[in-house]
């Protein structure tokens, strides 16, 4: 195929109304759709589809939701056509931008006072991840965050836990209360045995010491399951 074919496929020739970029410029971003911001990103399409025609068809892939769209590996990503590694790294780039945007802007809100909060500060973090992390949530008495951290990095069903760890951190950071957060890559919103095993174990141990397991929040699907909401932690 010529160079010249190859141009009817970028945004610069398609006609005013149809070019995402202008649009951008006269109506703002957010009179885009996702497919137009994608195509942005993308620039050209291929023979057969525009830069829109392929965002559209890359998002209903992945049922036109973003979140999915932010899971994806640059090798899934470059399973569309007219996709190379460079727009699949664009691509995976801007999701990531936006995902830290969400969470540095989540930061400023230091105080934990239920489930929905604590998932909104960990889903940016661990809500599209492949593998299962743990994380730890140190909160002092007035329910203010000290310290959030990963302790545990496992593979796609459970991520070890060190229950001297987590309690040794607690006390050295003279947290009054701790919540644990961990993610179910395969979607699953329930707690599993070893779940409800693990919180009976730091529950106990902390009670011991004089710290306080406030909750256990599982995320997944871009949900979560709460412990203490659940009755578990009565």
């Amino acid at each position: 195929m010529s160079n010249e074919t190859n141009t009817n496929y970028t945004i610069k020739n398609w006609a005013a109304a149809d070019r995402p970029r202008e649009k951008l410029v006269e109506k703002g971003r957010r009179a885009l759709s996702d497919a137009e911001l994608v195509a942005i990103l993308i620039g050209s399409g291929n023979r057969e589809d525009s830069a829109v025609a392929l965002a559209q068809k890359m998002l209903s892939r992945f049922n036109n939701n973003l979140h999915e769209l932010a899971q994806c590996t640059l090798t899934d990503l470059q399973q569309f056509k007219g996709i190379g590694e460079a727009k699949a790294i664009s691509i995976a780039a801007a999701l990531e931008l936006g995902r830290r945007r969400q969470a540095t802007a989540i930061q400023e809100r230091q105080t934990i006072i239920t489930p929905k909060d604590v998932f909104t500060l960990l889903n940016p973090l661990i809500g599209d991840l492949p593998h299962e992390e743990f994380w730890l949530i140190y909160l002092n008495n007035h329910k203010k965050i000290i310290k959030k951290e990963c302790i545990s990095i496992g593979g796609l069903t459970h991520a070890t836990v060190d229950v001297r760890l987590i309690l040794k951190k607690a006390i050295n950071l003279l947290a009054t209360s701790i919540i644990m957060v961990h993610n179910h890559p395969d979607g699953q919103l329930r707690a599993s045995q070893m779940d409800v095993e693990l919180t009976k174990k730091i529950r106990a141990a902390g009670k011991l010491i004089d710290i306080h397991l406030a909750d256990h929040v599982i995320i997944a699907n871009q949900q979560y399951f709460s412990f203490l909401e659940s009755g578990y932690l009565k």
